[in-house]
This record gives C-alpha cells, sequence and structure tokens, in this order.
C-alpha cells in the first residue's frame, strides 16, 4: 500500500475523480488510531465557470484554498453543523475541488465529516499523514457510475445535468 502524493490531486477534477474512486482515505485521531475508509461516493466541481462551484464568485475568504495547488484541503460548514470534506484539485490559481460524499458504510458528506470528527481546523492541510488526514492507494478498482451532482438546482442548465457525481455500482 502506497501514500497518494500531493501531485495526484494537480489536475482537472474530471480526470482525478475516476481515479480517487476506491482510494483509502485515512485517519489518524487524537488518540493515535488509526483509520481507513474507502471512497464509495465523490462529486467534482470545476472551477470559476462551473456555476455550482464556490468559486464561480471568485476568490474570497472562504474560497482561498482552492486557488491554491492541488492536494490541499478545502473544508466548509453547512446548516451551521456539518463539515464538508474536499480536495482541492488543479494548479494553483485554477480554483477546483472534490467533496467526498461517500465511504464505504456511511453515506451522505455530513456523515462523513462527523465520523472522521473533521473541523475547520482542517481547513488548508496538506493531505500527508503529517497532516492526520492522507489517502492510500492499494490497488483497489471500485466499479462506479456517473450522474448529476445533488442539491445543485441553484446552478441551472448545464450545471445540474453534468455526469460530475462519481458513486459505486
Amino acid at each position: 500500500m502506497s501514500t497518494v502524493p500531493i501531485t495526484f490531486f494537480q489536475r482537472d477534477p474530471l480526470e482525478v475523480a475516476p481515479e480517487l474512486m476506491g482510494k483509502l482515505l485515512c485517519r489518524r485521531f487524537e488518540d493515535g488510531q488509526i483509520e481507513r475508509y474507502r471512497i464509495t461516493e465523490i462529486e467534482a466541481y470545476c472551477g470559476e465557470t462551473d456555476k455550482a462551484c464556490h468559486a464561480h464568485k471568485g476568490r474570497t475568504k472562504r474560497t482561498e484554498i482552492m486557488y491554491h495547488q492541488g492536494g490541499h484541503i478545502y473544508m466548509y460548514l453547512i446548516y451551521g453543523m456539518y463539515w464538508m470534506l474536499n480536495f482541492v484539485t488543479e494548479n494553483e490559481g485554477t480554483p477546483s475541488a472534490i467533496l467526498i460524499r461517500g465511504v464505504e458504510n456511511i453515506s451522505g458528506p455530513g456523515k462523513v465529516g462527523k465520523a472522521l470528527q473533521l473541523d475547520k481546523s482542517f481547513y488548508g492541510k496538506l493531505l500527508q499523514p503529517e497532516d492526520n488526514l492522507w489517502l492510500e492507494d492499494d490497488g483497489y478498482h471500485l466499479p462506479f457510475q456517473t450522474t448529476p451532482r445533488i442539491g445543485i438546482n441553484y446552478a441551472g442548465a448545464p450545471w445540474i445535468n453534468k455526469p460530475w457525481r462519481f458513486e459505486a455500482k
């Protein structure tokens, strides 16, 4: 098993997404325990032109990390209670990310954040063991399908119809 290098994320999110499916999301908790979760559902958000992407309205305090090089963690809070885990992709200056919607036995991005005990302290960290959250590749290939993204009706067409949600079959 090998740690996925930061450079893996420095590509278009639509290239990263299919390769991300089935990878192991690793979390070192405060007590030192390490848990591994197989990624089973994600959504890609493709820069300022994508009206469903947080960076669509430009650079803000919230989206600043999306403008950094791929491999950083983008966390945001919804409904005042759920921390959403995203992996920044692309090169510096091109704001794109992938939302982790599900891992094996945990469905829903809010539930993923809660199970992994994630919060704003992860915002801006790199996906590496030193920062207690990283990816490993054990060579497993997860069969998946693509569908339109969920909960983005505000973005309108054609964005609500883009098949940029990847889920295990």
